[in-house]
């Protein structure tokens, strides 16, 4: 019992003495008003059982007194909070009794993940469970170059769905294959009509709530940079950021053009009906040019922050037209605090941010006083990183979740963006998304959880979790060189030039001479891990590749880091050989690997990415 790790911990566990064996013929029966209800979960123990050498069938009548068996029902009088569950194993069977389906769904995932590390004898216990956020989330970025294959969506939503998340939002520019636009997404490998309502139906079966997000503000380049629609941009020159430097438009819609508004009726109308859900994510994050360009005179009047709420409020009344709930990005009206009072009171604030001291807890606390329903959103912190920033991660989820809890949040949705070419491979998101799923059902029992070892476990079927540690610690390299805001200095070193890169030292990469030995003995001790790990997916040769080949590039970044304390150029031809000729096969790899869980859209852009670095060996 004491070896057990679940993942997300339950809140209430208490050991019994004896146990139960699985074996025999038996049944899991299913009591319920509805016993259909209850059929995805027992298929999905049924399936389990069957993989521990079991075979009990499924019954919709009641077990006879005295046979043992599984009992799956649905009772409020005794799992009282929503989506909670009792679960009890003795000598007599298995009971899980939920407080409705969901809870039933959440006590088998527990269930299952006792089965996977005790085989067909089950210790006798009882576990009382409920969650802390009602919504409990993850938004994937399929915008940013990567868009999953169906086969790796799938295989997401199964393994999230264990571990008792409820929300999947696929974060969208230009990826869906809107029938009115086919120029926006021609060569982006978009998801269509058809998966999406797949999918739909794929989520619902595993408690999963598929919602819409479409961005309708900020980030319309993918949109903007075609003629069609290069009118209704709010700059088509430079303009400047929040983050010191200049961007070059188009990037938002002009919201005073009418043409702004037209054209998202047209997509929520096209967009909205695949799915069940309803909700919707407008996005409106980031609308960083709005005044610089055609609304100036109307900002410098008016102010920023009403003209962004006259759009943000003309979005609600469309969404709401079409009988949606808006979710939206919090970040831009926390910029005018006197204004969250006029904010929608029916619509979801999504309060973002991603460095593990961002101050949830003040902006909490501004949405609560308002009466507004909010989300806190922390992130994987992957993007712009090679195998991530898992303390920083863990660290970010751990404060969301706590001020959330005390200032009254409805959910916890856990980003997953994919910033200037989404290089990261998708395993080194698992133990963020882990600790996601685990703070947003349970905080506080949360922060003694082995993520690492939890993410071997529950993420890469490795009983010995040291896979999980390999992905953990490579995602701690970051730690070893200057910290970088939303960002890794490694991931820069393979983006940047050598020239910028040795210009930055003086300002946001402080490296010394010490840094990259430190980051390359680092890279090493995480992948020793490697020679214990039992990674039992059927995928298991694959996710070595990519752990390899992360660790590859993260070492060739770290030369590079290394040339930039030298002060003459790189000047020796077999020297600027070598490093052509190993980034070149480093490209190639990359290549590959996107392809075994991504789409061909996308690729040729992110990996365009790397030819600064090329051409510093050329």
């Amino acid at each position: 019992m004491d070896s057990l790790l679940l993942a997300p911990p339950p809140r209430q566990i208490e050991r019994a003495g004896g146990a139960l064996s699985l074996g025999g013929r038996r049944r899991i029966a299913l009591v319920a008003p509805d016993p259909q209800a209850l059929l995805p979960a027992a298929r999905r123990l049924q399936a389990a059982f069957l993989r521990a050498g079991v075979a009990w069938e499924l019954s919709a009548a009641p077990l006879a007194a005295g046979s043992p068996g599984a009992l799956l029902a649905v009772d409020p009088a005794l799992a009282a909070r929503p989506q909670g569950y009792r679960l009890t194993v003795g000598p007599g069977g298995v009971q899980i009794v939920g407080h409705d389906p969901a809870g039933v769904f959440y006590g088998v995932c527990t269930l299952i993940q006792i089965v996977e590390q005790v085989g067909a004898r089950l210790p006798a216990l009882a576990i009382d469970d409920w969650p802390d956020f009602p919504a409990r989330g993850v938004m994937l970025d399929i915008s940013r170059d990567r868009v999953p294959t169906m086969a790796y969506l799938r295989e997401l939503v199964d393994m999230l769905a264990g571990w008792k998340i409820n929300q999947l939002q696929l974060y969208t520019e230009h990826t869906f294959a809107y029938a009115r636009h086919p120029a926006v997404w021609r060569h982006a490998s978009p998801l269509t009509g058809d998966e999406i309502l797949e999918l739909d139906a794929f989520c619902r079966e595993r408690c999963v709530e598929l919602v819409p997000n479409q961005n309708s503000f900020g980030h319309m380049e993918r949109w903007l940079v075609h003629p069609h629609y290069a009118h209704l941009a709010e700059t088509q020159g430079e303009f400047d950021t929040p983050w010191g430097h200049t961007m070059r438009g188009p990037f938002t819609l002009c919201p005073g053009d009418p043409g702004s508004l037209e054209l998202v009726r047209g997509l929520l109308d096209e967009l909205l009906p695949h799915f069940r859900s309803r909700m919707v994510n407008v996005g409106c994050d980031e609308t960083i040019d709005l005044g610089q360009g055609r609304s100036r005179a109307v900002c410098e009047e008016r102010g920023h922050g009403r003209v962004y709420l006259d759009f943000l409020q003309a979005l609600h009344r469309e969404v709401g037209a079409r009988g949606r709930m808006m979710q939206y990005w919090g970040d831009i009206i926390l910029n005018h605090p006197e204004l969250i009072g006029e904010l929608p009171p029916d619509a979801i604030a999504l309060n973002w941010g991603y460095e593990s001291t961002h101050p949830f807890d003040v902006e909490c606390g501004r949405f609560a006083a308002a009466g507004l329903p909010f989300y806190v959103c922390p992130g994987t912190s992957t993007w712009n990183s090679l195998a991530g920033r898992t303390e920083n991660a863990v660290t970010n989820i751990a404060s969301a979740a706590a001020s959330g809890l005390r200032h009254g949040a409805i959910g916890l949705l856990n980003t997953d963006w994919g910033d200037r070419g989404h290089w990261q491979a998708p395993l080194f998101s698992y133990p963020a998304m882990l600790a996601g799923a685990a703070f947003a059902w349970s905080a506080e029992a949360s922060l003694a959880l082995d993520v690492a070892r939890a993410t071997g476990l529950h993420a890469l079927a490795d009983p010995s979790g040291a896979a999980g540690r390999a992905l953990y610690d490579l995602g701690n390299v970051y730690r070893e060189l200057p910290y970088v805001v939303n960002s890794s200095a490694l991931f820069l070193a393979l983006q940047l030039p050598l020239d910028e890169l040795a210009a930055r030292r003086t300002r946001n990469i402080p490296l010394e001479p010490e840094m990259p030995a430190r980051a390359l003995a680092a890279i090493d001790a995480a992948l020793g891990h490697l020679s214990a790990a039992q990674v039992r997916r059927p995928d298991a040769a694959l996710v070595a590749a990519e752990v390899a080949h992360a660790a590859a590039l993260m070492r060739h970044a770290c030369r590079r880091l290394a040339l930039t304390l030298d002060r003459g150029p790189l000047v020796d031809p077999a020297q600027r050989l070598a490093l052509h000729d190993e980034l070149h096969a480093l490209v190639a790899e990359q290549r590959r690997l996107w392809l075994a869980r991504s789409r061909p859209g996308g690729l040729e852009d992110s990996v365009a990415r790397f030819a600064p670095a090329l051409a510093d060996y050329a």
